[in-house]
């Protein structure tokens, strides 16, 4: 048995805004982010947007140890219109460096479709980076197709990026 033991991923309360907070400045990488490198002093990472309601948490730890959070997932109605809300959308998903490989993202994905599920949703959906190999890959394995894609939409650091939109059913 690995010394690595995920918890039950649970929902996220305000006291999670710190370490969710120090999670997220911490995976900010140019394969994902669209925003420039988080600097201080740093916002809190729940707001009126972002509410700890929205965000699902996944800890490691045994029973002997405390929790050590791993990763997150935010998953939200991606308008406030009565004519969209069987859909639920992704807007973020981290996971520590250190957790990485041990299906973190995994569990974190799984974990909002039951939860998009429970909110009387059939259908979720995001948005990816083009040149996100690894997210895409694992979006892929979990059902996700691509549904579109904006060309270029971004210049990051130098180039051109593409805005790849990715849907799944919820129904069998």
């Amino acid at each position: 048995m690995t010394p690595f033991s995920l918890r039950p991923v649970r929902r996220a309360v305000p006291e999670d805004d710190d370490a969710l907070g120090e999670l997220d400045r911490a995976t900010w990488s140019t394969l994902h982010a669209v925003q420039p490198r988080p600097q201080p002093p740093y916002d809190t990472f729940f707001d009126e947007r972002h509410r700890p309601e929205d965000v699902l948490v996944a800890e490691t730890g045994g029973p002997d140890e405390g929790p050590r959070t791993a990763g997150y997932i935010r998953i939200v109605p991606p308008t406030p219109l009565a004519c969209n809300a069987h859909v639920r959308q992704i807007q973020g998903l981290a996971v520590a460096e250190w957790a990485r490989g041990h299906g973190v993202g995994r569990a974190l994905l799984r974990a909002s479709f039951a939860e998009a599920r429970r909110q009387g949703a059939n259908r979720v959906t995001l948005r990816v980076l083009g040149h996100n190999a690894p997210a895409r890959a694992l979006y892929t394995d979990e059902g996700f197709v691509v549904e579109g894609v904006l060309r270029d939409e971004f210049f990051l650091h130098g180039r051109y990026v593409d805005d790849v939109l990715m849907g799944r059913s919820l129904t069998p």
